[in-house]
């Protein structure tokens, strides 16, 4: 793979996309693994809270900015009962959980979530059975969120010390419903009309809620496309969003294919678009369906090993891959290519958050550390909020195994007009050769490089450990710099970037604040 030495690229505050609706940088946790118990919820730590959550990896998640946190499944919730998780601790029953055949004890329930969510600034997506329940435990586990009181459920949870309702805004109706793999899988059309009566009764329970309807698990899926024209057949007028789940990995050690794979992405959101539109022109409605991602990482490193797990533990080590510089980058095609569709992709959830799948990684007893694909989520959720512009971008292409035309800078553009602040976004996918990035932004007058950022590694699959934690981190650089309205870069071979300019003398405080973190 060759690169070319320069690319160009014009940038205008009048080409606008969208606003970024900042749920675009929300999460996911689950009941799998070491997510839950040994992750976010370990009371024997000597970082535990009060109420057995750990502080320390609060922390990063605080510093993250996570918005929204889906829970509690996933392939979990298509068997769980939702009232094993409220009530005295001491009551509630061990399961078996045959979504990842592990036990399940509900030491940590819906209660505890939502307010450990609240503490590190996280709002609850919560999502119902809708593979061994149905209506009713979707309406029941509605009122005792959200209604106030004078009902059976709603009077439940205040027995359970919760007198003011937790207000849950955004409910998933189901967990990939088409997958073999699911409890209590269905056909498009029976989830279908399941999903579209769940809808009706959750809304007259409480009228102001968000619904996510279940799309195909991933593009691959025999039933691709002509599941979500079914299933919106019966839901279209019901819901807000779609669901997208995609996951991407380096099986074949194959780095320019790899990173290629954020073509595929950018496919999928254009094609299911393509889908939601056509049944909006055949119902002839005046309502656009927004699309919700709410599934995305890379996961592939521990797929055979997990395998290997001996069924029926309590937290066992599942789906612990642990993150190399590559698939820093792939991370970063895909926030970028988020942030290029965020005019219908209002909320996605990186999966997951702490040790499954996971930016946040912890030892049992000890340390937490932050892995590889931290760094540019954690930029892209600082510096990625404003309007997304629609720059031209002249740059070099290449061909791949499976892929051809595949452009060497992976770019976003935010704009923050009240901060007076620009922030470009790029992965340098060359092997080989820095890229000399030539942008003009004379409609940026006044604008400075206040910081450029770098992440880079002589070895693609450098990973970040317990013992040693900062192998791979990202780096303030100089050389960025403005000068008659034309902004000249060096983004390194293989390289995370980010530019910020701003208007101001200073810094935002927030901003500094955030920077000093």
């Amino acid at each position: 793979m060759t690169a070319e030495k320069n690319a160009g690229m014009i940038i205008d505050k009048a080409y606008r996309l969208a606003e970024v609706d900042p749920r675009l940088y929300s999460s996911f946790i689950e009941h799998l693994g070491r997510a839950v118990y040994g992750g976010i919820y370990d009371p024997g730590h000597p970082e535990a809270d009060e109420a057995g959550f750990r502080r320390d990896v609060a922390g990063m998640i605080r510093e993250l900015g996570v918005p929204l946190i889906r829970y509690p499944g996933g392939n979990f919730v298509s068997g769980y009962n939702w009232e094993d998780g409220v009530g005295p601790v001491a009551d509630r029953p061990r399961r078996l959980d045959l979504a990842w055949r592990s036990i399940e004890p509900n030491w940590v329930g819906t209660n505890e979530f939502i307010g450990w969510a609240r503490g590190v600034g996280a709002d609850v997506m919560m999502a119902v059975n809708l593979g061994t329940r149905g209506v009713d435990a979707a309406r029941q586990l509605l009122e005792y969120c959200n209604h106030p009181g004078g009902t059976q459920y709603s009077d439940l949870r205040i027995t359970h010390g919760y007198k003011e309702p937790h207000r849950i805004k955004t409910w998933c109706l189901g967990n990939e419903m088409d997958g073999p793999w699911q409890i209590g899988q269905k056909t498009a059309a029976e989830y279908g009309r399941l999903a579209s009566e769940t809808a009706k009764a959750m809304r007259l329970v409480d009228p102001e809620i968000e619904l996510v309807a279940c799309g195909s698990s991933f593009r691959a899926m025999p039933t691709y496309a002509e599941w979500e024209a079914t299933v919106l057949e019966h839901t279209y007028e019901q819901v807000d969003y779609l669901s997208l789940h995609t996951y991407y990995g380096n099986p074949d050690n194959d780095t320019a294919n790899y990173l290629a794979r954020s073509l595929d992405m950018d496919l999928f959101i254009r094609e299911i678009i393509a889908v939601c539109d056509y049944i909006k022109a055949k119902k002839r409605s005046r309502k656009t369906l927004q699309l919700s991602f709410d599934e995305w990482n890379v996961w592939f490193h521990t797929l055979e090993s997990d395998k290997q797990v001996a069924p029926w533990q309590l937290a066992p080590e599942l789906l612990e891959d642990r993150y190399t510089f590559e698939d820093a980058l792939m991370v970063g095609s895909m926030l970028i290519t988020l942030l290029n569709h965020a005019d219908r992709v209002r909320i996605a959830c990186l999966a997951q958050l702490v040790n499954a799948i996971a930016p946040i990684m912890t030892e049992t007893g000890g340390c937490a550390w932050k892995q590889t694909i931290y760094y540019p989520y954690l930029h892209a959720s600082l510096y990625g909020r404003g309007t997304v512009l629609v720059p031209v971008l002249d740059c070099g292409k290449y061909d791949s195994k499976d892929y051809t035309d595949v452009p060497l800078l992976d770019t976003a553009v935010v704009y923050n007009e009240t901060q007076e602040a620009l922030t470009i976004f790029a992965v340098n996918k060359s092997l080989e050769e820095a890229t000399v990035l030539e942008c003009d932004v004379r409609g940026f007058a006044g604008y400075r490089v206040v910081e450029q950022i770098v992440m880079t590694s002589p070895d693609l699959k450098a990973v970040n450990t317990a013992d040693v934690p900062h192998a791979v981190i990202p780096r303030r650089v100089q050389g960025a710099e403005v000068e008659d309205g034309r902004l000249t870069a060096v983004l390194p071979a293989l390289s995370w970037n980010v530019i910020r300019l701003s208007k101001m003398a200073d810094e935002p405080d927030t901003q500094k604040r955030q920077n000093r973190s």
